[in-house]
C-alpha cells in the first residue's frame, strides 16, 4: 500500500522538519490514517445504533451510545490534525475510510437487536485498539512521542468502552 501523500505546500512554505525522518513520518501518518478510518467507522456505527436502538435497554443504551459517539467525534479531529502535523493529508471521504478501515459494515438496512448492537460495538472498539497498538509501535520506533501519547489516550478510552459494553452481555 502506498503511503499517504504529503500535504501540498506553497513554494514559500518550508519543508516539515520536526525532528522525525520523512520516511518515519510517512509510516506514522499511514498508520494514523488507518486508525482514523477505523475510528470514523466506529463513530458512524455507534451513532447509527444510538438512533435505532429499541427494547428493554433502550434508555441506558441510547445514552451510553450518545456519550461514546460524542467523545469519538471530538477524537476524530485530534487524529486528523496529528496526520496534518506530520506533514500529510488526512483521509476524508467514505471511499477512503472504507478502503483503510479494518471494521466492515454489516449488510442490510434493518437495525440489529440491542445485544447484537452491543456485540458489534465491543468488536469495533477492540478493532480500534488493535490498530492503535500498531500505530503506537510505529510511532514509538520513530520517536514520535505526540502520536504515542495520542494512541495511549485512545487505547485507554476504547478498552474501557469495550469493557463497559461487554459487561452488558454478561
Amino acid at each position: 500500500m502506498a503511503s499517504r501523500k504529503p500535504a501540498s505546500a506553497s513554494k514559500s512554505a518550508p519543508a516539515v522538519d520536526i525532528g522525525i525522518k520523512a520516511g518515519d513520518r510517512a509510516k506514522v501518518a499511514e498508520g494514523l490514517s488507518r486508525f482514523l478510518a477505523d475510528s470514523y467507522t466506529l463513530y458512524l456505527k455507534t451513532h447509527n445504533f444510538h438512533w435505532n436502538v429499541t427494547g428493554p435497554m433502550f434508555n441506558s443504551l441510547h445514552l451510553m451510545f450518545m456519550d461514546q459517539y460524542n467523545e469519538q467525534w471530538t477524537a476524530l479531529d485530534q487524529i486528523a490534525e496529528r496526520i496534518r502535523a506530520l506533514g500529510f493529508n488526512a483521509p476524508g471521504s467514505y471511499a477512503e475510510f472504507a478502503r483503510l478501515s479494518s471494521i466492515r459494515e454489516q449488510a442490510g438496512v434493518d437495525a440489529p437487536e440491542w445485544k447484537a448492537m452491543v456485540t458489534q460495538l465491543v468488536e469495533g472498539n477492540e478493532a480500534v485498539c488493535r490498530t492503535a497498538r500498531k500505530v503506537l509501535a510505529t510511532a514509538d520506533k520513530a520517536g514520535d512521542d505526540p502520536s504515542v501519547d495520542l494512541m495511549t489516550q485512545r487505547l485507554n478510552i476504547h478498552e474501557k468502552n469495550a469493557w463497559m459494553l461487554r459487561s452488558l452481555l454478561q
